[in-house]
């Protein structure tokens, strides 16, 4: 079995789209406060941005639809004492955000109905700030993050540089729960059904803690690198991806199981490049895709989900680069038109520009596949039932195609997902074969370019070299030929190789894992067939095996695998017999070779004694 193999996917083709410049942002004064944080937040309907002002700190909320130049003078929402580190709205009340600052304070705020980014005007027509309705004190030192819980109303996670996680009642104003680490949490995350959260710390660590027992479930050590990293919960399973460094500054993505951290990531690190800025991760629960958001570079990457491995779909590139990103909730996306992202990103700090990603189909019926039911603006507990122990499956949900037909809105209670196996064995994405390309031969000299070159009489030597073109061609043909057996020779590390068929997926057009750094593996894995087969190939096949990405087997020692247990014995297995067909075509040319040489030189020696 030979040829080229595609992995299966209907997000293959996702692509990102910014908007025209009439529907972006500008004069947008985004803070220059070094802190770590997304400085933007969206839920569809607002946009909140960290601002550089005077006088204390402040933030901005701009109404998604007023697009266009803002004035030089706006509202603000003014209370804080210190410059604002991070905002975030509320998902179950479209008209509550809360902020934190370096004041060491959380700040609750309501935006009024009748407010506007442009026109929000006092009797003097000057812009008129917004007071919080609400302060939330606790923390002893600056606050950094703060997160909502995705299915109970008023439940509010902050961190703080106290050390500290504490987990508040809105409603009250009291923290209710303080989860204390040993070092400053620089993200955190909740899983699916609010009943655990994920942080990770600048002490290397990843930890998901019980919240409302408030103890560490599972711990681990997670990436080398000095910088910050990120976690996020991969939807409504029992995964966890993060971003981070390695020692050596490469920037990397983990998949861990969150119950079992201490036994390490799952098949190694993902080495995406060795750009300086934090990837900020996204991840899409409905369509399994997680984009990532490099800091002070314009590009997003976005892989796919599946079987603990990610998959590179493609990249959105621009020139522009971009510090502050936010992803607005997916029930507001653009059903009619594919639309399965819509975000906002900041560029040169003074301009904010939505990016669209698309699934490209020219259906115009509701597209089921690719828009399940996702999590709605109404909450799935109070404040009271979750912290008296009550449980749910996950946020309450809403009919994606209620919101395409523009009819009544449909809600449903999440289902618990089953859980998701040890990384061991499964299947293998069925693959699709391309068209292969015969192997090219070498030629043989016909019985009219024999005859063609034989002398004519009372001809000197030169004279027949010089008009007999039968000699030249066999030599061009003879060049052509070591060119071709060159570059079909596996020992031989030559870019036109490629071009030969093998089981190989495609960079651009095939999604496949990224390639994955040589750390150290944290449990050892059982010999499969895989090695012994590998045993007992020639030296110039594993020589060609190392320059198409084959799958490793992972050792206690060893690298990281590209491809992944799952995929590596029948990749392995047929790129081994392809590769014995190839040698075998290639001794056969050789032979070939051979001969037609001899006889050329036999024959260019008969001339010459003429």
């Amino acid at each position: 079995m030979s040829g080229k193999f595609v992995r299966a996917s209907k997000y293959r083709h996702v692509f990102g789209q910014a908007a025209k410049k009439e529907l972006q942002y500008e004069n947008v004064k985004v803070t220059n406060n070094a802190w770590d944080s997304n400085i933007l937040k969206t839920n569809g309907k607002f946009i909140s941005v960290n601002w550089k002002s005077s006088g204390g700190g402040a933030f901005a909320v701009i109404p998604v639809e007023e697009v266009g130049k803002n004035p030089d003078q706006v509202p603000l929402f003014r209370g804080h004492t210190a410059q604002v580190l991070d905002t975030e709205f509320d998902p179950f009340n479209e008209r509550r955000i809360v902020s934190c600052a370096d004041d060491s304070k959380i700040a609750v705020w309501d935006i009024p109905e009748n407010y506007s980014f442009h026109h929000y005007l006092d009797e003097d027509n000057q812009p008129k700030d917004i007071s919080p309705v609400k302060i939330l004190t606790g923390h002893k030192k600056k606050v950094g993050h703060v997160l909502y819980s995705p299915v109970a109303q008023n439940i509010l996670a902050s961190s703080s540089l106290d050390y500290t996680v504490k987990i508040w009642n809105v409603e009250t104003g009291k923290d209710e729960i303080t989860l204390k680490h040993p070092d400053m949490v620089t993200s955190m995350s909740f899983s699916y059904d609010g009943n655990h959260l994920a942080t990770v710390s600048r002490d290397k660590k990843l930890r998901v803690w019980d919240v409302r027992k408030g103890t560490v479930v599972s711990e681990g050590a997670a990436h080398t690198g000095a910088k910050n990293q990120r976690v996020v919960w991969l939807g409504n399973c029992n995964r966890l991806a993060t971003t981070g460094f390695s020692r050596l500054s490469d920037r990397q993505i983990g998949i861990w199981d969150a119950f079992n951290l201490e036994k390490g990531d799952l098949g190694g690190f993902y080495t995406v490049d060795q750009s300086s800025g934090i990837l900020m991760p996204f991840f899409d629960d409905g369509n399994k895709i997680l984009y990532l958001a490099g800091k002070g570079d314009g590009n997003i990457r976005y892989y796919e989900f599946q079987n603990d491995e990610l998959f590179e779909l493609s990249e959105y590139q621009s020139t522009e680069p971009q510090r502050g990103f936010a992803v607005a909730p997916k029930r507001t996306v653009n059903v009619k038109e594919n639309e399965v992202l819509k975000c906002f990103k900041t560029v040169v700090d003074q301009l904010i520009v939505p990016i669209s990603f698309y699934v490209p189909r020219k259906s115009e019926e509701f597209q089921e596949d690719i828009y399940p039911d996702a999590p709605s603006e109404r909450h799935a507990l109070t404040a009271e039932e979750w912290f008296s122990g009550k449980s749910v499956e996950g946020p309450l949900l809403v009919s994606m195609e209620t919101i395409y037909d523009g009819t009544e809105l449909q809600y449903h209670e999440a289902k618990k997902a089953e859980p998701v196996a040890a990384p061991v064995k499964a299947a293998t994405p069925e693959p699709v074969k391309v068209e292969e390309k015969p192997v090219p031969k070498a030629a043989t000299p016909s019985k009219e370019e024999v005859k063609e070159a034989s002398p004519k009489p009372n001809s000197s030597v030169n004279d027949i070299l010089k008009k007999d073109s039968s000699v030249d061609k066999l030599l061009a043909k003879s060049s052509e030929l070591d060119k071709v057996n060159n570059a079909e020779d596996p020992s031989k590390n030559s870019s036109e190789w490629e071009e030969e068929p093998v089981p190989v997926i495609e960079k651009e057009k095939t999604p496949s894992p990224v390639k994955k750094v040589d750390e150290p593996r944290k449990e050892s894995v059982p010999s499969t067939p895989v090695q012994a087969k590998k045993e007992s190939t020639p030296a110039s096949q594993i020589k060609e095996e190392s320059t198409v990405e084959t799958p490793k087997t992972p050792t206690t020692t060893g690298g990281a695998k590209s491809l992944g247990l799952k995929q590596s014995v029948e990749k392995l297995s047929s790129l081994v017999l392809h590769l014995e067909d190839v040698i075998g075509k290639l001794s056969v040319s050789n032979l070939e070779k051979d001969e037609r040489l001899k006889a050329l030189e036999d024959k260019i020696e008969h001339l010459l004694n003429k």
